[in-house]
C-alpha cells in the first residue's frame, strides 16, 4: 500500500470538498439575492467572461428584462442594481467552472500515474462525471424560471443541492477510507451503533434536501413564528386539497412545517446517539465525531430559528447553508468510523 500516493489523494479529495462547499455557499447567496436567472444564457466557455463594455451590459440587461421574474420580484431593477445580481451569479457559475477543473484534471492525471487504489478507480471516477452533469443540472433548473415561472423550480434546485452534496459525500468518504491506522484491532461492540449511525446520517440528509424545497419555494417567509406556527402546531393552510400528493412538495406552508419537524427529529437523534457513544466506554475513539455532531446540529437549529424570526437575512441564511454541511460532515466521519469497525470485526 503506498502511503504517499494516499496522502496524494487525500490532499486531492480535501480540496475538490472545499470547492465545492464554496460552490454550495456561493450558490446560497445566489438564491437568497434572487440572483440565479441574472444570466438568461447558457454558454460553458464565452460564459467565463463578463459583458466587456456598457453596450453588452445593456444586452445582458434587456435579456434578463424580458423574463417574468424581472417584471415581478425585480420589477423596476436598474442596470446597477442588475450588475450586482449579475455579478453573484456569474460569481457562481465560475466557481462552478472551478470545481470542474479541480476534480476533473488531478483525477485523470492521477489515474494515468497509477496513484489512485483500484478499489476506488471507479468510484472517484464518478467526481467528473456528476461534476459535469451538476452543471448542466444548473442550466436545467435555471431555465424552468426563465418563461413562466418567477423562480426556479424547488424539484430541480433541490436536485442541484442534491447532487453537490453527493460529490462532497464521495470526496469525504473517500477521503476517510484513505486515513491511516484503521485495523481489526480497533473491532469492538460498537456495531449496535451503526444503525443509529446511519439512520442519523440519513436524517441528516434528508432535512438538507428539504431546505432545498424551503428555498426554492421561499417557505422560510412563512410563519416567522417558534415554536408555533400560526399559533397552533400543525398551521393553518397545512393541507391545499388541489395540490394533492404535491402538497408536501408544493405548498410552502406544508414544506416549512415538515422541515421543521425533520430538522427537530435529527437533532434528537445526533444528541441521543452522542449520549449513546460517550456511555460505552469501548467507543471512546468515535466520541469526538459524534460529540462535533451534537455541537453542530445543537448550532444548526439555532441558526434555523434565527433565521425563520428575522425574515431569513442572506448572512443567517448561508450560515445556516454552510453549517448544515458541516452536520453532514461529521456524521459521515462518525458512519466511516463505525463502518471501518465493523468491518475490521
Amino acid at each position: 500500500m503506498n502511503r504517499a500516493a494516499d496522502t496524494t489523494i487525500r490532499r486531492w479529495l480535501i480540496a475538490a470538498a472545499v470547492a465545492v462547499v464554496c460552490a454550495v455557499m456561493i450558490g446560497g447567496i445566489t438564491r437568497l439575492t434572487e440572483s440565479g436567472l441574472s444570466i438568461t444564457e447558457w454558454r460553458p466557455v464565452s460564459g467565463m467572461f463578463p459583458p466587456a463594455n456598457e453596450a453588452d451590459w445593456q444586452v445582458a440587461y434587456e435579456k434578463f428584462l424580458a423574463i417574468p421574474q424581472a417584471q415581478t420580484v425585480h420589477r423596476g431593477i436598474s442596470m446597477e442594481n442588475f450588475k450586482t445580481i449579475f455579478w453573484w451569479e456569474w460569481i457562481h457559475r465560475n466557481l462552478a467552472r472551478i470545481v470542474g477543473l479541480v476534480i476533473a484534471v488531478p483525477y485523470f492525471v492521477f489515474l494515468f500515474r497509477g496513484l489512485i487504489r483500484p478499489a476506488h478507480r471507479w468510484r472517484l471516477l464518478l467526481l467528473p462525471i456528476l461534476t459535469a452533469a451538476q452543471g448542466a443540472l444548473g442550466w436545467y433548473m435555471v431555465s424552468s424560471g426563465l418563461d413562466v415561472r418567477t423562480s426556479v423550480s424547488p424539484y430541480r434546485l433541490t436536485a442541484h443541492l442534491g447532487m453537490a452534496l453527493l460529490i462532497y459525500a464521495i470526496c469525504i468518504w473517500t477521503y476517510l477510507e484513505l486515513r491511516p491506522g484503521t485495523t481489526p484491532r480497533q473491532a469492538t461492540s460498537a456495531q449496535p451503533l451503526r444503525r443509529w449511525t446511519t439512520a442519523a446520517l440519513v436524517l441528516t440528509v434528508v432535512t438538507l434536501l428539504s431546505g432545498g424545497f424551503v428555498a426554492g419555494l421561499d417557505a422560510g417567509m412563512m410563519y416567522n413564528t417558534f415554536p408555533l406556527m400560526g399559533g397552533q402546531v400543525v398551521p393553518p393552510g397545512y393541507v391545499v386539497e388541489s395540490f394533492g400528493w404535491r402538497n408536501a412538495l408544493e405548498n410552502p406552508v406544508a414544506v416549512q412545517f415538515h422541515h421543521r419537524v425533520l430538522a427537530i427529529t435529527t437533532a434528537i437523534t445526533v444528541l441521543l446517539l452522542a449520549a449513546a457513544v460517550r456511555r460505552r466506554p469501548d467507543t471512546e475513539s468515535l466520541r469526538p465525531a459524534t460529540d462535533a455532531a451534537a455541537v453542530l446540529v445543537l448550532l444548526q437549529v439555532g441558526l434555523g430559528i434565527a433565521t425563520l424570526l428575522t425574515f431569513v437575512p442572506v448572512t443567517l441564511g448561508v450560515m445556516h447553508q454552510v453549517t448544515g454541511v458541516a452536520v453532514l460532515t461529521a456524521m459521515l466521519v462518525a458512519a466511516a468510523h463505525v463502518n471501518a469497525r465493523s468491518r475490521g470485526a
